[in-house]
């Protein structure tokens, strides 16, 4: 939804958005369907509002679907096959992609600048995924942000089409629920919050 001059911004303080924030879960067993075309750029075009230090856009995302999940299983079983890995661990690395309809790979397009360091780079990438993981599931399908060592294979990302700048920020793997989910318990607020300098 665009916003125009003079239009009352959205509110982030109503009931929905907070309700959708709380409820948020990440969901490995993923059925089709998936989002179709016009989904996913509402989805993308929740990760491109994310907040991001003098504006460099530094990520972009590769959606992996169809038989690109199987050339993309044998790049992850060729990464733990050369880590020494043994025959059914590179087995279930390959299988890994047809977990999910879908794999979104989100990409950090490190960009050198002086008032950004890298860690505000990554930070923002995270921001971006954190957006698109809510507009998965405000479109009512599911998602898992996952990692593993292949995700930090320089070579699977030479494969997947990386520049030396570029590095992955993981796999979210996005499909819909094969079950119902259980209510999510939150941790004790007191434990992750504080209130610094009030005698």
């Amino acid at each position: 939804m665009a916003i125009h001059p003079g239009q009352p911004p959205l509110s982030l303080t109503g009931q929905p958005v907070l309700s959708a924030l709380l409820a948020r879960r990440s969901i490995g067993r993923l059925l089709e369907p998936a989002p179709d075309q016009a989904q996913w750029q509402q989805i993308i075009a929740t990760a491109l509002a994310a907040p991001d230090h003098k504006k460099l856009r530094p990520w972009r995302f590769l959606l992996v679907r169809g038989a690109a999940r199987e050339k993309m299983g044998q790049i992850l079983g060729a990464s733990l096959a050369r880590q020494g890995r043994d025959a059914a661990a590179v087995e279930r690395a390959s299988a890994l992609p047809l977990r999910a309809p879908a794999i979104l790979i989100p990409v950090l397009r490190y960009q050198a600048h002086p008032d950004v360091p890298q860690i505000e780079q990554w930070l923002s990438l995270g921001a971006a995924v954190e957006n698109l993981l809510l507009a998965i599931e405000a479109l009512g399908f599911a998602a898992i942000w996952r990692s593993g060592a292949f995700a930090f294979d320089r070579q699977v990302m030479t494969e997947l089409g990386l520049q030396d700048n570029e590095f992955l920020g993981g796999f979210v793997y996005v499909g819909t629920a094969a079950a119902p989910v259980a209510e999510r318990i939150l941790p004790p607020i007191a434990d992750h919050f504080q209130i610094w300098g009030e005698a």
